[in-house]
């Protein structure tokens, strides 16, 4: 217990004492909120004084003009654009035209078509929190959907379009997406 610093316990010099800001509307303290959407600086004179900035300043990118590309819809030149699902490549007349360039376009996988509605493809898609999924391409009539990777293969049991790569603790392996079929085989 000796060899304890007394100077690290002083009140003037604790780490917990914060330093107060002012607010630049209503000269007020500025302190950290909470909210249901993460932390914020806000002030302390409230109902009057509406102030709020984020904890954290994100840096956003301007959006870049990509040379010499045209949109395939509407002819006009592509851009990268930051959104909430990260950076992308998008139309540069947004509201008028809604052209998206999907990252796995230039995949070697060839197209599937959907075994409910046949005049889809099964697309790769990445759910909200991240989890991958294959879904038709003709969402809003067809809602087909499987969870793993799909083979351009009919299932020889049951006669379903396509079977699905999973795998297991033997590895990997075919079987059908229908859960009234058990078909299975290795890969």
């Amino acid at each position: 217990m000796s060899k304890i610093d007394e100077q690290l316990f002083s009140a003037h010099e604790h780490a917990l004492e914060k330093e107060y800001e002012l607010c630049p509307e209503c000269g007020s303290e500025l302190s950290v909120k909470h909210s249901k959407h993460g932390g914020f600086i806000g002030c302390n004179n409230y109902p009057s004084c509406n102030y709020t900035r984020p904890l954290v300043q994100h840096e956003s990118i301007e959006t870049q003009v990509i040379e010499g590309s045209v949109c395939p819809e509407c002819g006009h030149e592509l851009a990268v654009k930051s959104g909430r699902f990260g950076i992308f490549i998008g139309c540069t007349q947004y509201p008028s035209c809604t052209h998206i360039e999907k990252q796995d376009q230039a995949s070697d996988k060839p197209d599937i078509p959907c075994p409910e509605c046949k005049t889809g493809k099964l697309e790769h898609r990445t759910s909200r929190f991240g989890k991958s999924f294959y879904a038709c391409s003709a969402y809003p009539k067809c809602k087909f959907i499987v969870n793993y990777p799909p083979v351009a293969e009919d299932c020889p049991s049951c006669g379903f379009g396509i079977l699905v790569e999973r795998k297991g603790a033997a590895g990997m392996r075919l079987e059908c997406p229908q859960k009234s079929c058990k078909y299975k085989r290795p890969l």
